[in-house]
């Protein structure tokens, strides 16, 4: 497997842009995401809380490298609403992927990730 075959993609966007990120990810083939409640602050403060802290949910995905910047952007067109507070997208390259159940070294096929980019 050649290094970095691999992005992880990291999206904190607003809780209410979920869905529409959902959606979109389903309709691009994306084989698998997670999604964790998030609390932090950075661009956009809430500076009536008393910690500041602002509400947004992480999403993670593990695709093949030829996908990363189309799902980035898809994320990013989904969730952006013009405001502060709209988020932010990474782009970060993958050493390896192991599969927990067997120890395995995986692949884009053994993972099931399909290397065509969906129409």
């Amino acid at each position: 497997m050649e290094t970095a075959a691999f992005r992880k993609i990291t999206a904190i966007v607003r809780a209410s842009a979920l869905e529409g990120v959902e959606h979109r990810l389903h309709e691009l083939g994306v084989p698998g995401l997670s999604v964790t409640k998030v609390k932090g602050y950075g661009e956009y403060a809430d500076f009536f809380a008393r910690d500041w802290m602002v509400e947004h949910v992480r999403i993670e995905i593990f695709v093949i490298r030829e996908r990363g910047t189309e799902i980035a952007q898809a994320i990013m067109t989904a969730a952006r609403t013009g405001g502060p507070g709209d988020g932010i997208v990474a782009v970060l390259p993958v050493e390896a992927v192991y599969h927990v159940r067997t120890g395995a070294l995986g692949t884009p096929a053994d993972l099931g990730w399909h290397t065509d980019v969906a129409e």
